[in-house]
């Protein structure tokens, strides 16, 4: 029994050895390229980050709304959450990330995957302006997205209603997603501050159900960090989310920065045996993604973190978490160029 032990604790050490020793391409499925204030630290710091993380590909977006300088805030504020002014809407952040991506020389942009987001997700007018733009870039559109709608303190600073995933200017933009063969990546929180149930969960699961020929990425699997500050960890997500990948093929969970703690890892840093479950009961269906908001020096870093996670799945579902199921959401005519 004790040479059984001994040999069991080897194989163990082994297998932990193994882990360590992975190495992983990734993809970043959820990077926007600017931010509140329509700024970016710019192409090259992006690819040097790019380099330093192995990171492969990234999705690139603007952000839909800016972030107002109020004539009685005597200092500019850094974020969107700096002071009590509004923002607005903001359809020039596609112009920006359109034109950054036209800077690069042309065997780097099959690196950089452009997803639409300047359109007020309350407007029925918005699926034209985002036929406009398809039209006027034939191609360079990848996906629609990060899409705002429930986003915490953010949701009250912008101008007008707050925004529904189920809403019927969205269903049109649905559609239309369906139509050009494009993902969409929403941000709809499952709850608010103080809500201790899936308070909003119908306006994610409206869309799941009425558009099954759309790719859906819900960013965070409606997490934030706002909502952490003030409920920690939400016992309610997993069985949820075990629920409703289960019932809707076209779901896929971007697993950003504010899944890392307290959801993939424990206060310790190690994996939560639950997740690493889930995750590969799912293969297809989960992706990383930094959240990074305009400057890239931290995206190496962030990207990285999620290795104790990776090197606790299997290792095949590992690189497909890290860098596949990502591409695997594209155009299908993008796939096709990648593969060639």
């Amino acid at each position: 029994m004790h040479a059984l032990r001994i040999s069991f604790a080897l194989i163990l050490g082994l297998t932990a050895q193994f882990a360590q020793a992975r190495e992983y391409r990734y993809s970043d499925a959820h990077l926007h390229y600017v931010d509140f204030f329509q700024e970016s630290a710019g192409m090259t710091e992006l690819f040097e980050q790019m380099a330093a993380g192995n990171i492969e590909h990234v999705m690139l977006s603007g952000i839909p709304v800016a972030k107002k300088w109020h004539e009685d805030e005597p200092k500019r504020p850094r974020y969107y959450a700096g002071d009590d002014a509004d923002a607005y809407w903001y359809s020039a952040t596609d112009v920006l990330v359109a034109h950054a991506y036209k800077q690069v020389p042309a065997e780097q942009r099959t690196r950089l995957h452009p997803f639409l987001s300047g359109f007020n997700p309350n407007d029925k007018n918005a699926d034209a302006h985002i036929r406009r733009m398809l039209e006027l870039d034939p191609g360079l559109w990848q996906g629609i997205g990060e899409v705002f709608t429930r986003h915490d303190d953010l949701t009250a600073l912008i101008n007008g209603d707050t925004p529904r995933a189920n809403n019927e200017a969205l269903a049109r933009v649905f559609h239309l997603a369906a139509e050009y063969d494009l993902p969409v990546m929403l941000h709809s929180n499952i709850t608010s501050k103080r809500e201790r149930n899936p308070l909003y969960l119908q306006e994610i699961e409206d869309p799941l159900r009425n558009h099954p020929h759309v790719r859906f990425i819900w960013a965070h699997a409606g997490t934030s960090m706002e909502i952490h500050r003030h409920q920690e960890k939400l016992d309610f997500l997993l069985p949820t989310l075990q629920r409703m990948l289960k019932q809707y093929p076209n779901l896929y969970i971007d697993l950003s920065w504010t899944m890392l703690q307290p959801y993939l890892l424990d206060a310790e840093g190690k994996p939560d045996p639950a997740w690493v479950k889930l995750v590969s009961s799912y293969p297809a269906r989960f992706m990383l993604g930094s959240d990074v908001v305009g400057r890239f020096n931290g995206l190496a870093e962030n990207m990285t973190g999620f290795k104790p996670f990776l090197d606790a799945l299997p290792e095949d579902v590992a690189q497909q978490v890290a860098r596949d199921n990502f591409l695997a959401v594209l155009p299908r005519k993008v796939q096709a160029e990648l593969a060639e």
